[in-house]
Parts: C-alpha cells; structure tokens; sequence
C-alpha cells in the first residue's frame, strides 16, 4: 500500500481564553490527495468538571459539535463553513482563533490507512 501525506492538529477546548488553559479533547486531520477531512472529537467531560461549570459544559458541547459539523461539511442555518471544499475547511477550522475550540498547530504526516491514522492520533493526543 502506498503511503499518503496528510496534515493534522489537535482539537482544544479552552474554557477561559484569557488564562490560556487547555485541554486536547480530539484530531483533526485532512489530505488534500485522498479528499479526506475528518474529526475525532471526544472530551472527557469527567476531567472538565474540575475547570468547567456544569453551565458552562453545555456551551462547550455546542462548540465542539458545530466544529465536527463543520469539519464533515454537515450544512448549518446561516453558516456557510460547510459549503467550502475539504481543504478550504480545515484551513478555516485550524486558523489561529481566540475562542473555546482551538487547536493546535498544523502538522504533517505519512500515512497508509488515515481513518487507522486519525484513532491513533487521538489515543497519542487526547487518552
């Protein structure tokens, strides 16, 4: 099997953006020669409970699924994110922000099998 290049970032939730604390809480990861973007995103809302307000894990929670929406191309009222091609998505979704859903820088990568990729990214990021 032939090995395919792909570019990835971890998936933060930032709960106060002004004292710069995060927790990685998935992957995201896209190769632009498979047509492939796709999200694991999975926060352990056990370990947030500690930094986050039970109010506050409800506004998380609809963060962190409108970005998986977006990242899948799931078509969202009065949003347009999701109507972009693959490649213009991840580079919307992983453009440096001030929000509650960052990520990481960009990386790069080789690959046979991305879906296999993706779950071992996260088990290596987020586990």
């Amino acid at each position: 099997m032939s090995r395919c290049a792909y570019e990835w970032a971890t998936v933060r939730l930032v709960p106060q953006v002004h004292r710069e604390e995060f927790l990685n809480v998935g992957v995201i990861l896209h190769s632009r020669t498979e047509e492939f973007l796709k999200a694991r995103v999975e926060p352990s809302w056990e370990r947030l409970e500690s930094v986050l307000p039970a109010a506050s894990q409800e506004t998380a929670r609809r963060h962190l699924e409108t970005f998986v929406a977006r990242c899948h191309g799931e078509k969202l009222p009065g949003d347009p994110v999701a109507l972009l091609p693959p490649s213009e998505r991840f580079h919307w979704l992983t453009a440096p922000r001030s929000a509650v859903v960052q990520t990481s820088p960009v990386r790069q990568g080789l690959a046979t099998d991305l879906e296999e990729e993706l779950e071992r990214l996260y088990r290596e990021q987020c586990l």
